[in-house]
């Protein structure tokens, strides 16, 4: 004969042969859910020294702890009880997290209903009843005003007490952060995305991503995170300035560059980094150089020197100032800074150094080379240029397409189209000019433009006049188109 089948009692599903108890899962767990408001503390409880001494020292993960073991409550009980979830409760009493948010600590000691004679004082009422406590509470704590206390000591007890609250709130403000960890590698990771694209992609989608990363870090910098956050900021937001300032230069604004330079030098002088005022300076310098107050580069890198002391900053600084110094037909400075620029190759790179972001804020290896050479066709000496020059372009070729910049590169051939010009080769010229004829125009930088005219010029030399070639190469080197800057970037 089969046996009766078992039912619930509340819905009357089919109970399983496993299960014991007269009510399905489902209505077990909505029963405690449902029962869960009335869970309390028993007052046994609280007549518990640990308890009482865990609540004293606001240590509220230990007294959450003790008080669901001692009054055998689960901890979607308390949860329940305080208003608090059940995640920051696990946290809290495994001593992960604190609890210092006044309150929410109010919110946990009124939802556990905790006697009034066990409230810190900041949440006592301030009446008759907060200078003598109940008699039901054997074992108080030290810290609570027993019957007999002078007014006195009460007092200052209670002002200790107001003043830790106020230190731990004090604490829990400034280390609020608008900005997690991850948002900040997040930040760097696209500052050095853009750094290491810049020296071989179009110019214009960089400069849409570079303003839009450059505006979510000066929101953050309006909000609030702690000092070593703000710094971490002020260097990415003086970094992106930084960029802006190249671009800006690379565009033919000198004006919009300056400024972004003055804005990335009082980002680094927040931040307290050296290596990112070396580089505003050296940048400075560079835009010096290409302008008519040619003479000012030289204080630039002067200032530079003194911040960069070693690697890739202080050869940097070197190489700008052995060209800028060349610029203005200043030799001996000139080779003096290129001795630099050898001694500084023999030192390691700072470790917080800028260099980290990689391609345009790194001077490598065919970039100095590229600067060498430079130095010796303003100079007039034409052999070491082309000797110098092969070897950036080589290095260019041979190296990672994402270090290979294409202005210097471009620039470099200039370097030996010159040379060419000057030994009479107008053939060997061609062959250089070539490959920064076929470059696209959105990468023709206004550097690359200035250098071009330069160029012209030299092909209309009246002993040129007979040459075909000369005259071919001066008609196209005269109309060189380099970036459009009325193009209309931003909205592409």
């Amino acid at each position: 004969m089969q046996k009766h089948a078992r039912v619930c009692a509340d819905c009357g599903c089919r109970l399983s042969q496993y299960n014991q108890d007269d009510r399905c899962a489902a209505c077990a767990r909505d029963r405690r859910f449902h029962a869960q408001p009335e869970s309390r503390v028993p007052d046994s409880v609280w007549h518990d020294v640990e308890v009482q001494a865990a609540i004293v020292a606001w240590d509220f993960g230990r007294a959450s702890r003790l008080i669901r073991t001692r009054a055998n409550l689960r901890q979607d009980d308390m949860a329940h009880m305080t208003g608090l979830s059940q995640g920051f409760l696990s946290m809290l009493e495994a001593g992960t997290r604190r609890l210092t948010n006044l309150d929410k600590v109010a919110k946990f000691l009124s939802g556990i209903e905790t006697p009034h004679a066990l409230l810190p004082p900041p949440f006592r009422e301030h009446d008759a009843h907060s200078t003598s406590a109940p008699s039901s509470l054997p074992g108080r704590v030290a810290h609570r005003i027993e019957p007999g206390s002078t007014g006195r000591t009460a007092g200052l007890r209670d002002l200790a007490a107001q003043a830790a609250v106020q230190s731990l709130q004090f604490t829990e403000e400034i280390t609020k952060s608008n900005v997690s960890g991850v948002e900040l590698e997040e930040l760097e990771s696209r500052i050095a995305k853009i750094a290491t694209d810049y020296v071989h992609a179009p110019l214009y989608p960089l400069f849409r991503d570079l303003l839009f990363t450059r505006d979510q870090l000066f929101s953050l910098l309006s909000g609030n995170q702690p000092p070593r956050q703000t710094r971490e900021l002020f260097l990415l937001a003086g970094t992106s300035c930084l960029l802006l300032a190249h671009a800006s230069q690379n565009l033919g604004d000198q004006h919009s560059a300056v400024a972004q330079l003055q804005t990335a030098w009082t980002f680094a002088e927040h931040a307290g980094h050296n290596d990112l005022r070396a580089w505003v300076k050296g940048t400075a310098a560079l835009i010096a150089e290409w302008s008519t107050h040619q003479h000012t580069a030289l204080d630039c890198t002067r200032q530079a020197t003194g911040l960069a002391l070693s690697g890739e900053t202080r050869i940097r600084t070197a190489a700008i100032e052995a060209r800028a110094a060349a610029r203005i037909g200043d030799r001996s400075t000139a080779l003096a800074a290129l001795e630099e620029l050898q001694r500084a190759r023999e030192q390691r790179t700072a470790p917080d150094g800028l260099t980290r972001f990689g391609g345009l804020l790194t001077f490598p290896e065919a970039k100095q080379e590229y600067y060498i050479g430079g130095t010796y066709a303003l100079l007039g000496d034409h052999h070491e240029a082309e000797k110098h020059a092969t070897a950036a372009i080589e290095l260019y070729e041979r190296g990672p397409r994402e270090q290979r910049s294409y202005g210097d590169e471009a620039l470099a051939r200039l370097d030996i189209v010159t040379a060419r010009i000057a030994a009479g080769e107008i053939e060997g010229a061609g062959e250089q000019l070539q490959p920064i004829l076929d470059l696209p125009e959105d990468r023709r930088i206004r550097q690359i433009g200035d250098a071009m005219q330069g160029v012209a010029r030299l092909l209309e030399d009246p002993r040129l006049t007979r040459s075909r070639i000369a005259r071919e190469l001066a008609d196209a080197t005269r109309g060189y188109q380099v970036i459009d800057t009325r193009a209309k970037a931003l909205t592409s």
